[in-house]
């Protein structure tokens, strides 16, 4: 499809023609520039959505009084609050358009990210004020329902699984960049003015150290307010408007419920992960497993002789790290093979991940330190495996939604089918605190024989009525 060589006309921040699969009414240069901000800010959003996960494995050995149970809410309560705010920010594209929506959700970021840098460095913080922060995280989780939807609108059939792949791949690296550069940037005294340094504990048997905490957060501030300008200054607006209950027709469509069970499978699974990796980890194979670790802060002890317990951060951000980076690796792909059969291949896979991940969740510390060892190897390359499949299939079933529907409903059904699978990280923590890992994941794995079924019978099959 060749790109129109002059601007399509605007009336203010409002395009006047705009058809992303009319050659005479498509902008490239437009459609390429919206996504290059948008992708930036949708980053940050993610860094603000995944930024309690980050902090909140660590907020015990820095003096804080939580339970085991308080640890997993902080860790879900993005996830409630960014599941919620989707269904906001899903019906905002056709009423604010892109410029508004996304100028005023990434300045929306500073609040949570603020307060988190802020409070971070007091012990004594009530439970209730960290909640209310990793409720205001849900905000960047909020976003990724308009801003979807918006980037739909400017591109084409014939490249919407690409473009759509790299924004959500792109933006999900968001998540592995606060969990990587956390225990970077706590290391050193780079923005001490806002704050002095905190005594951490360590791993049993090894020391405290001096960190800077507040630097987790106070880093993004200025990505944040440099994001908000650009949307601002440079972004345009698709004039497909829509009022709230002219939306909702897409609740008519059988497809929208199908494709939302699909995607609850792949981003419900990536996010829910994701906020949950680093706490699932300490709790099986590292110091809040009881038969590992004897004790907390400075006299707890080793168990297990010879065992090397593994430190959450430094493996938490793989797996969000893997899932994006298939997201971003597997669009294009899509558009050239079609989203249904790599939605089939990612529920076959995530179906084999999670039964091979089984066999880890119940970790035997009575074995001794080379079969534990050997076990949480094991652990680390299922939920690796999990992560990748999990990509794979959030790029299939972006791909396929252009596809079944018209492109006012296709944005619609993103931000529905978005907003209902951001509730991962919550349901994943509760479901973690209600029941065993092994019995949490068996639910995991009913759920994905029931998306392989539903991708084969109305998507993926010969002669699939949604041949997608």
């Amino acid at each position: 499809m060749t790109a129109k060589t002059s601007p399509v006309p605007s009336k203010g921040e409002w395009l006047t023609e705009w058809d992303a699969n009319d050659p005479a009414k498509w902008d490239k240069a437009l459609a390429n520039k919206t996504l290059a901000i948008t992708t930036f800010s949708l980053t940050l959003c993610f860094v603000a959505w995944f930024l309690p996960s980050a902090i909140a494995p660590k907020l015990t050995n820095l003096g804080f009084d939580l339970t085991k149970n308080q640890l997993y809410w902080l860790t879900s309560m993005p996830g409630l609050a960014g599941g919620l705010m989707r269904l906001l920010w899903m019906v905002l594209p056709p009423i604010l358009g892109t410029r508004k929506m996304v100028t005023i959700t990434t300045l929306l970021l500073v609040f949570p990210v603020l307060g988190w840098g802020v409070r971070v460095q007091d012990p004594t913080t009530p439970f209730w004020e960290l909640l209310t922060l990793a409720f205001l995280a849900g905000i960047g989780g909020g976003a990724f329902s308009g801003f979807m939807p918006s980037t739909s609108y400017f591109f084409p059939k014939s490249k919407a699984g690409t473009a759509l792949g790299i924004q959500a791949g792109v933006g999900n690296f968001g998540v592995s960049l606060v969990q990587l550069a956390t225990p970077w940037l706590i290391g050193f005294g780079m923005i001490g003015f806002m704050g002095g340094s905190q005594q951490m504990l360590g791993l049993p048997g090894q020391p405290t150290r001096e960190v800077w905490y507040q630097n987790a957060a106070f880093f993004y501030i200025p990505f944040i307010i440099l994001a908000a300008v650009l949307a601002r200054m440079m972004l345009k607006s698709v004039p497909i408007k829509a009022n709230i209950r002219q939306q909702f027709d897409i609740f008519n469509n059988l497809d929208t419920w199908l494709m939302t069970i699909l995607y609850i499978m792949t981003f419900g699974t990536f996010s829910g992960l994701s906020a949950q990796f680093g706490l699932l980890m300490k709790n099986l194979y590292g110091a809040g497993n009881p038969e590992i670790v004897q004790g907390a802060g400075a006299n707890a002890q080793l168990l297990v002789a010879g065992y090397s317990v593994p430190d959450p951060v430094s493996y938490v951000f793989l797996g969000a790290l893997v899932g994006a980076g298939a997201r971003v690796i597997f669009a294009p792909l899509t558009d050239r093979m079609g989203g249904a059969i790599w939605t089939l291949i990612s529920g076959i896979g995530l179906l084999g991940s999670i039964i091979v991940t089984m066999m880890f969740l119940r970790p035997d510390p009575g074995a001794g330190a080379e079969a534990l060892q050997a076990q949480f190897t094991g652990f680390l390359w299922g939920m690796l495996a999990i992560f990748l499949f999990s990509g794979i299939g959030n790029a299939s079933t972006f791909k396929q939604m252009p596809m079944i529907f018209e492109p006012r409903q296709a944005g619609g059904v993103i931000g529905w089918t978005a907003a209902i699978a951001a509730f991962g990280p919550f349901l994943f923590g509760i479901g973690l605190t209600l029941m065993s890992p092994w019995t949490f994941y068996l639910i995991g794995a009913i759920w994905a024989v029931m998306c392989i079924a539903i991708t084969w019978v109305r998507y993926a099959r010969p002669g699939a009525p949604k041949k997608s």
